[in-house]
């Protein structure tokens, strides 16, 4: 049991970088209801701004977090521009193609600017520990806990309690509506993109912290990981998100302490595939679609 606790919080603190990934999913499918397949590459990119920040001028680890965050926003209104904003609003499937396209550039991008393998990112903390009685976490767990639940707050502020967010809302209701009613829903959808983005860039910098490394390979990683953790959730729903990356955080960390590390991502889709199944609209999000699919019957 001391173990299977120990686990949990060690998933806690990942799970909350994963909250943060799917908080960025989620905003922009609650707004435009499509997919950004290329928002895990717009997060590697601001991460590897960070990186080169710190390898050509030794900067400091809130700079490094403010060139990291910055690089993504960039990068996000970049796809923004081309995937959604410059495609018609009902062609879906076009800009999820679109967007598909676009991460295939950055990789390349990334990937010609950064050759080698593995990059080293500095941490947030040195590795000291603090022990809760039998239990343990490090310090840079912690710390990305507690910076993680300061920006979930910060974007529940921002959602229910600003004009701002009320505009966001609207949108996501009905883009019409809210035309109408004098929402300028194409600067809406651009800063919503560049709150998700910068949401994914203080993730993309905690995970990387955490690891003291990057790799090209982060922008698949984070995709993955934000996709699972919005879809256990449930889509469209910002408590779900966060539900949905703690949930993903707990499962990994127990089956990699009980499996190994090979059947970490295999019990995790098992997991989607199971709560898919039985909850179509995810943990949080089933009664919102029940409901839409009771308004699509009447119409």
């Amino acid at each position: 049991m001391a173990d299977f606790l120990q686990n949990c919080l060690d998933g806690i603190a990942t799970g909350a970088a994963y909250a943060l990934l799917a908080l960025g999913f989620t905003l922009i499918f609650g707004v435009l209801r499509r997919l950004n397949l290329s928002y895990g590459p717009s997060i590697m990119a601001g991460v590897f701004a960070g990186t080169a920040l710190y390898s050509a001028f030794n900067a400091s680890l809130v700079e490094i977090a403010i060139a990291t965050v910055i690089g993504a926003v960039v990068v996000g209104a970049y796809i923004e521009r081309l995937c959604f904003w410059a495609i018609r609003k009902d062609m879906a499937v076009a800009s999820m193609v679109s967007s598909f396209v676009i991460w295939m550039q950055i990789e390349e991008g990334v990937t010609l600017l950064f050759p080698d393998r593995t990059y080293a990112f500095p941490g947030i903390l040195a590795d000291a520990v603090v022990e809760f009685g039998p239990f343990f976490l490090r310090a840079s767990s912690l710390a990305m806990l507690a910076i993680a639940a300061i920006a979930v707050l910060g974007l529940l502020g921002l959602i229910y309690r600003t004009h701002f967010g009320l505009a966001v809302r609207a949108v996501s209701e009905n883009p019409e509506a809210a035309r109408v009613a004098g929402v300028n829903t194409g600067l809406v959808t651009l800063l919503a993109f560049a709150c998700a983005s910068a949401l994914g860039g203080l993730a993309g910098f905690l995970i990387a912290a955490g690891d003291q490394q990057i790799t090209p390979l982060f922008g698949l990683w984070a995709t993955f990981k934000g996709l699972i953790a919005m879809m256990l959730g449930g889509m469209g729903s910002i408590p779900g998100a966060v539900l949905g990356g703690l949930v993903l955080g707990i499962v990994e960390a127990n089956a990699l302490w009980y499996l190994g590390v090979e059947a970490r991502d295999l019990v995790a889709y098992t997991l989607l595939f199971a709560v898919l199944t039985f909850r179509p609209g995810g943990l949080m999000g089933q009664t919102a679609l029940m409901a839409r699919r009771a308004a699509e019957s009447r119409v």
